[in-house]
């Protein structure tokens, strides 16, 4: 058996020899092939110097910098945090985010760039229609109950699950059905 280690999640993964390497990853189910890794060195840095020095006084199309992501058939996506730089210290919103995380329970990884999510606070639903499947002759969960409600630090997409203490709640309901 040999191991490859993911680069998007540095997880160790073996493989059998039989079946092969795996093409994605079984842990953050990233394509292991895909990743791609770019060197600059000081030299490429006064080339790119130059060259934007050049090109300044050229005006860009907002369609040139769509066209090529579409080559290579990923969308880039915008690292919305980028534009708080100038006005925030973004290493201390970093160690911030970072604190929050060690001390939270648990961290859900955002759907859409994949960093940890923050706990931002609970939301009491108060009103609330409960779907009641015959199957359980009663609700599946009823009002009041409580969201955790979670923040990405980098793209501050914003999502929800159940409370804790309500997770007894749904539990219940579907273990007693009729």
């Amino acid at each position: 058996m040999e191991t490859t280690v993911c680069p998007w999640c540095d997880t160790e993964i073996v493989w059998d020899e039989e079946f092969g390497p795996e093409e994605y990853c079984p842990h953050c189910n990233n394509e292991l092939k895909g990743y791609r890794t770019v060197n600059v060195t000081s030299d490429d840095l006064e080339d790119e110097l130059e060259v934007k020095e050049d090109t300044d006084e050229e005006s860009v199309n907002d369609e040139d910098l769509w066209d090529d992501s579409e080559k290579d058939g990923v969308v880039p996506i915008f690292n919305t945090l980028e534009q708080f730089r100038d006005d925030y210290d973004l290493q201390k919103y970093e160690q911030n985010s970072s604190a929050i995380l060690a001390q939270q329970e648990e961290a859900p990884e955002c759907p859409q760039c994949h960093e940890l999510l923050l706990l931002a606070g609970t939301q009491e639903v108060k009103e609330f229609d409960p779907s009641t499947p015959a199957v359980l002759g009663g609700p599946v969960l009823k009002a009041p109950f409580s969201l955790n409600v979670f923040v990405c630090p980098s793209c501050f997409h914003v999502q929800h699950n159940l409370a804790q203490k309500d997770r007894v709640q749904l539990v219940r309901n579907l273990s007693i059905g009729s």
